[in-house]
C-alpha cells in the first residue's frame, strides 16, 4: 500500500525529540504541509522522530503524513489521526486515496493519516524476499518441513535487518505510540483524537496506557486482544471466529434464494473442496490451491462480507474453474513490515513439529469446515523462527479509569474476534458498541446506528449506553466499502 508519491520533509530539533522521549509534551513545531502531487485536495508532509525512543540520540526516521482539511473551517474542532491497521497499512496513503470518516466528522475535523514507522513512505522496512530461495512450508507435513519453515522465517527476518538496518528492530507498537504523540504535538493538539481499526486498535489501546492525560477521544474499531498469552489461545480464538462466520454464511444460503448454493449442502461442498485441496487436485494444473490458500480465499469474503460472490466462487471452483476465475486472484500480498512488526509485538512460541501438528489437529475440531484461520495460522507460524527480539510482548491492558475511549466490534468478525473486543473493553474499562452483523471494520458496515454513535462520541464525547447493540445490515444492503479508501480487495493477511 505504498503511496508512490514524494513526501515533503520537515526536520524537527534534536532538543524537541529528546523532550518527547523523556515523556514531556513537545511544543507544537508546526508541519510544513505541501499539496500532494497526485492527490487533489490533500496535503503531504513528513515528521522526524527518533529511531529508538529509549535512546533518542541514536538517529532519526521520517513519518509520512497526509491531511484533508475540515470542510467547515469556521467550526473546526481539530485533527483526527487515523490508522488503517495491518501491521503494514499506510494511513497517509489511504487518506490520499480517499479514506475518511463520515461527513459529520470531516466537516469539523482535519483528517490526518500516517504511515507507521517501517511502512509505506515513512522510513521503511525492506526485506529480501527475492534473496530467499527456500520454500515456505506454512503447514509442515513432517519434522523436516518444520525445520524448513523455521529456516525460512529466520532467513526472512535476517534479510529485513540487513536491508533495513537498526529500524527493523524498532517497529513495535510501543514505539509507534510515541510516534503518535509526536504527531499530536506537531499538529498543535493538546490532546489526541484518533480512529484506529484492526491493528490500529492496538496502537490506540497502548496510547491510552502510555499517555492517558493526552487523550481527547479514541475510537478503536475491530479490536486486538494483546492479553492473549499462549499460542493455542491465539490460534483457537482466530479459528473459532472464521468457523462462526462460515456457519453464518451457510445459514444465509439456506434462507436466501440469491445464494448460488441455495438448497444445497454447503458443508458438503466445502468438505469436497478441502479434500481436493489436500490431494493437490483443486484448481487447474497451473494454479493449484493447497488447503491454506483455499481457506484464505474463502475467508477473504467474510471481511465485507461478500457472500453472493463467495457462493458463486465455490460453485465455480467445485466445477473445475481456475482459482483465479473463481476468486478474482490467487495471489496474497503480505506487507513487507508485517513480520518485523507482528513478531515484535507477540510472543507465540512454536518449538517443534509435534507441537504444531497437535495444534493443527485440535483446530480441525474447533472448525470442522475450514480447519484453521489462515490469518491466525500464518501470523503464528511466520514468527516461529524470527530472529529479532519481542520488544513489546503481550500483557493485559492497564489503563487509568476515565480515559475517553469507545470500542467497536462486529459480532462476527473474521480477523479480530468479538471475544477479543469483550476482553479488551473489560481490561480498559471502556464501553463496547456491538454491531450485531458480520465483517471487519464495524464503522464501515453502512449501519447508521454505529456511525451516529461513533460520530457523537468524536464530536461531543457522548458515550453510548452500556451494552448498546446495533442491528445487522443484511449483506445485500451493505456498501461494498469495507475498509480504508473504499477498497474492496481482500485483506486476509493483515489485521
Amino acid at each position: 500500500m505504498g503511496l508512490g508519491r514524494k513526501i515533503a520533509v520537515l526536520t524537527t530539533a534534536a532538543t524537541a525529540l529528546a523532550g518527547m522521549a523523556a515523556g514531556v509534551p513537545a511544543a507544537a513545531s508546526g508541519i510544513d504541509w505541501k499539496p500532494c502531487p497526485a492527490a487533489s485536495g490533500v496535503d503531504c508532509a513528513s515528521l522526524t522522530v527518533p529511531l529508538d525512543w529509549d535512546h533518542p540520540g541514536n538517529g532519526t526516521i521520517q513519518l509520512a503524513l497526509a491531511r484533508r482539511k475540515a470542510t467547515d473551517p469556521a467550526h473546526r474542532i481539530g485533527s483526527v489521526l487515523m490508522d488503517p491497521g495491518g501491521p503494514g497499512g499506510a494511513g497517509a496513503g489511504e487518506v490520499q486515496n480517499g479514506w475518511s470518516l463520515s461527513p459529520k466528522i470531516t466537516t469539523r475535523f482535519d483528517t490526518v493519516g500516517f504511515d507507521p514507522r517501517g511502512v509505506g513512505q515513512s522510513t521503511a522496512v525492506r526485506c529480501g524476499l527475492d534473496e530467499i530461495s527456500a520454500d515456505d512450508p506454512q503447514v509442515p507435513k513432517d519434522a523436516a518441513e518444520f525445520r524448513q519453515l523455521i529456516s525460512y522465517d529466520r532467513a526472512l527476518g535476517t534479510s529485513c535487518a540487513r536491508n533495513t538496518g537498526p529500524l527493523a528492530e524498532h517497529v513495535d507498537t510501543a514505539s509507534v505510540v510515541h510516534d503518535m504523540d509526536a504527531i499530536r504535538a506537531a499538529l498543535g493538539e493538546s490532546k489526541l483524537t484518533y480512529y484506529g481499526v484492526s491493528y490500529g486498535s492496538l496502537m490506540g489501546q497502548q496510547y491510552a496506557e502510555t499517555y492517558p492525560d493526552r487523550v481527547r477521544a479514541l475510537v478503536l474499531d475491530s479490536n486486538m486482544d494483546h492479553s492473549i498469552g499462549t499460542t493455542w489461545e491465539f490460534l483457537r480464538t482466530e479459528t473459532q471466529a472464521v468457523q462462526e462466520l462460515f456457519d453464518q454464511f451457510t445459514a444465509w444460503c439456506g434462507r436466501s434464494t440469491s445464494c448460488a448454493l441455495h438448497g444445497q449442502d454447503v458443508h458438503a461442498v466445502m468438505a469436497e473442496l478441502y479434500s481436493r485441496a489436500e490431494q493437490g487436485k483443486l484448481g487447474t494444473p497451473d494454479d493449484r490451491l493447497d488447503p491454506l490458500a483455499l481457506v484464505g480465499l474463502i475467508t477473504q469474503n467474510f471481511y465485507g462480507p461478500t457472500w453472493d460472490a463467495l457462493a458463486k466462487s465455490m460453485v465455480e471452483l467445485r466445477d473445475g474453474k481456475p482459482a483465479e476465475a473463481a476468486f478474482g486472484t490467487g495471489e496474497i500480498s503480505v506487507p513487507s513490515a508485517f513480520g518485523s512488526v507482528f513478531c515484535s509485538d507477540w510472543r507465540l512460541p512454536v518449538t517443534s513439529f509435534p507441537q504444531l501438528e497437535g495444534y493443527r489437529r485440535a483446530l480441525a475440531a474447533v472448525s470442522p469446515d475450514l480447519h484453521f484461520s489462515q490469518l491466525g495460522w500464518g501470523a503464528a507460524t511466520g514468527c516461529a523462527g524470527w530472529p529479532a527480539p519481542v520488544r513489546n510482548p503481550q500483557h493485559p491492558l492497564s489503563i487509568r479509569p476515565g480515559v475517553p475511549m469507545l470500542m467497536l466490534n462486529s459480532r462476527f468478525d473474521p480477523a479480530t474476534p468479538y471475544g477479543w473486543a469483550e476482553r479488551a473493553a473489560r481490561q480498559a474499562g471502556a464501553p463496547l458498541l456491538t454491531y450485531d452483523g458480520w465483517g471487519h471494520g464495524a464503522y464501515f458496515k453502512n449501519s447508521q446506528c454505529v456511525t451516529d454513535a461513533t460520530d457523537e462520541f468524536l464530536l461531543a464525547g457522548t458515550v453510548p449506553a452500556p451494552g448498546t447493540h446495533c442491528a445487522a445490515v443484511p449483506p445485500s444492503g451493505q456498501s461494498r466499502v469495507d475498509g480504508p479508501a473504499g477498497n474492496t480487495a481482500p485483506r486476509t493477511v493483515a489485521y
